[in-house]
């Protein structure tokens, strides 16, 4: 066990490695006068650039640059905002408790939903508790989360506003720090956004997983020993069956963290998301590769995660 933890980490390390070159070649190893041009301005002259092009270390090799960047990466550093002239870790620092907000709230909401109703349709296949299931799943899958979104505003927050009920904010992000209430206020419709469709993922996923478990020749014998069909279920069937829950788990969390774009901008959250847009839109390349290099680690370390999760659920694993 030991043994896959620190190759998993190596690995991860190599990675991010590789990604960080990669971001460094695609966004600041092009022409570095028009590099340091778009750091001093618009209006900026010829000395003035220069002056840019020495700040940013542009008047040194390939290698010394990568490796200023990589070291800065190491230390917490991205840079410098162009657009703004500000570090861009005060504005990664504004809008990752906005996005980790919004995701990790709504993980929970979708697996509390979806594993549940997935394990009741396993359990009683083709009966009218997994016909419910399925119209559920179908239901959700069937709209966007940004549609839903829309949905939810025009009746929790238009409506409801119109006949005197103030319930739910239009827009905004309120920090748990000020207000534990507020904030779960203005996130519970963006966490419904995300989870109702994404708990019919899971539905469906943990449904299908269950029952391939359950027709497995070691629940029949588990069956036959006499142990309740509780323990078969449970101890059994659901660990095993998790498996393919938590491969969906790592990437879907990952990916979320990278930036929820769509239900950030529907809501009005300023997260990587949009802060990622806006980057784009002011041709601000220090920040997009910030959020990309981010997006990159929250991917590597969710899967790496799941690696070892697999070790715990599946001993088999741990001889890879």
């Amino acid at each position: 066990m030991i043994s896959l933890i620190i190759r998993r980490l190596f690995y991860l390390v190599i990675v991010l490695v590789i990604i960080t070159f990669l971001t460094y070649v695609v966004f600041f190893a092009g022409n570095p006068n028009d590099l340091a041009a778009r750091f001093a301005g618009r209006d900026a002259g010829t000395a003035e650039i220069r002056d840019a092009a020495i700040r940013l270390g542009l008047n040194h090799g390939f290698w010394y640059q990568y490796w200023h960047y990589l070291d800065g990466l190491l230390h917490g550093n991205f840079g410098l905002d162009f657009q703004n002239a500000v570090p861009i870790n005060s504005e990664l620092a504004r809008a990752i408790p906005v996005t980790a907000s919004l995701v990790l709230g709504a993980v929970v909401l979708w697996l509390l939903i979806g594993i549940p109703i997935g394990i009741m349709s396993a359990t009683h296949p083709r009966t009218l508790r997994d016909r419910g299931g399925t119209v559920f799943a179908l239901t959700f899958l069937s709209m966007p989360p940004f549609v839903l979104g829309l949905m939810f505003l025009l009746v929790f927050y238009f409506y409801l506003t119109q006949a005197g009920i103030t319930w739910f904010p239009a827009a905004g992000y309120v920090a748990p720090s000020q207000s534990i209430g507020q904030w779960a206020d203005h996130l519970i419709l963006p966490w419904l956004s995300l989870a109702l469709v994404q708990a019919a993922v899971y539905t469906r996923l943990i449904r299908g997983s269950l029952l391939d478990v359950l027709g497995e020749d070691y629940i029949r014998t588990a069956r036959a020993k006499g142990l309740s069909r509780r323990t078969v279920v449970f101890k059994h069937g659901v660990r095993a069956a998790l498996t393919p829950v938590i491969t969906q788990l790592g990437i879907d969390v990952g990916t979320l963290l990278a930036g929820a774009f769509v239900i950030e901008r529907v809501f009005g959250l300023t997260g990587l998301g949009q802060l990622a847009l806006n980057a784009i839109g002011n041709d601000d390349l220090p920040v997009v590769a910030a959020v990309v290099v981010l997006a990159a680690v929250f991917i590597v370390v969710m899967n790496t995660i799941v690696d070892i999760l697999y070790a715990v659920l599946d001993p088999r694993v741990r001889l890879t």
